[in-house]
């Protein structure tokens, strides 16, 4: 059983590419500055706490972050005396760019900062990109490994809970709004999950807000398809539970690390499903899907709830 469950960790571990992070000093390097309480003045500076980035590649480019409806801010807080100094994709360390490339295949570059303190000296970096058009805002460490993903908010969010009904970010409402019936799946996606796999078991579903389709499965193993708006498919992605049995859980019975380290490490994320992943019924681990500013994520946990990896999935 011991042997079972190593080949299980062996395959999470080359399957997941250890995830991602946005944007910040936050308490790892510094105290909060406080939010403007005016947002129709709102700039970014070198040491303003958010950073304005396009919402999509048809917003244009957000430079001040000032009045447009398309940006979305980026919630980071530098550390009295910290500022962010704008860089070049080549100037981010080697394990960035590797990190970027290996998590986020086909990202465009954004833009990038390293975060100095008062002597010049670098104490991590912030890179942002876009995968499958959306921002996406990642903080690294010093030495160039990943921290976490960086919060993401519009204008009007700033203060408060970050999000509003009908906003961009309104699924972090607890309402499950993005869940889909699976009888409500289209019919081609249907057909195509029945003839492309007819031994899996459809166990959920969601709509993205760019109403594109990710469907969740099961067959002596976890696995998630995606299919385009209209229905066409897009890809499918093993995750980390073969030859493992799946028990759906609530968000609330996963153990407290596990809990700590998703709130930690994705600001504000979104809950979607987790599930125990068990050996001839004994727990070996974890599986937690979530969505950080609307692109999902599968992240693994051992079964004392030691972090294992994540992996993006759309």
């Amino acid at each position: 059983m011991q042997y079972q469950f190593k080949s299980i960790a062996q395959y999470i571990a080359s399957v997941f590419v250890i995830a991602l992070t946005l944007t910040s000093c936050q308490k790892e390097f510094g105290s909060k500055q406080n939010l403007p309480t005016d947002n129709t003045s709102l700039t970014t500076t070198a040491t303003s706490p958010t950073i304005a980035v396009a919402a999509s590649s048809s917003s244009g480019t957000a430079t001040t972050g000032g009045s447009s409806s398309d940006s979305v801010y980026v919630m980071h807080t530098c550390e009295k005396g910290h500022r962010r100094d704008s860089i070049a994709f080549t100037a981010l360390p080697a394990t960035v760019q590797a990190y970027l490339g290996a998590n986020y295949t086909g990202y465009s570059f954004i833009k990038a900062f390293a975060v100095k303190d008062t002597t010049g000296t670098s104490k991590g970096y912030v890179a942002i990109v876009r995968f499958n058009d959306k921002p996406v805002a990642l903080l690294f460490k010093a030495d160039g490994t990943f921290s976490k993903v960086l919060e993401q908010r519009e204008k009007n969010d700033l203060e408060g809970e970050g999000w509003h009904n009908g906003g961009r970010f309104e699924f972090r409402d607890g309402k499950c709004k993005d869940t889909l019936a699976l009888n409500d799946l289209p019919q081609s996606v249907k057909a195509y999950m029945t003839t492309s796999y007819p031994s899996d078991t459809l166990v959920k579903a969601f709509k993205t807000r760019e109403g594109a389709y990710i469907v969740f499965s099961k067959n002596n193993g976890a696995f998630v398809t995606v299919f385009n708006a209209n229905g066409g498919f897009e890809k499918r992605v093993a995750l980390p539970a073969v030859e493992c049995e799946l028990e759906n859980i609530a968000q609330g019975s996963l153990p407290g690390a596990i809990q700590s380290y998703l709130t930690a490490t994705y600001p504000n994320y979104v809950f979607n499903k987790a599930d125990k992943l068990k050996v001839n019924g004994t727990i070996k681990g974890y599986l937690v899907i979530i969505n950080a500013n609307n692109t999902r994520y599968a992240v693994a946990f051992d079964a004392d709830g030691r972090f294992l990896a994540a992996k993006v999935i759309f």
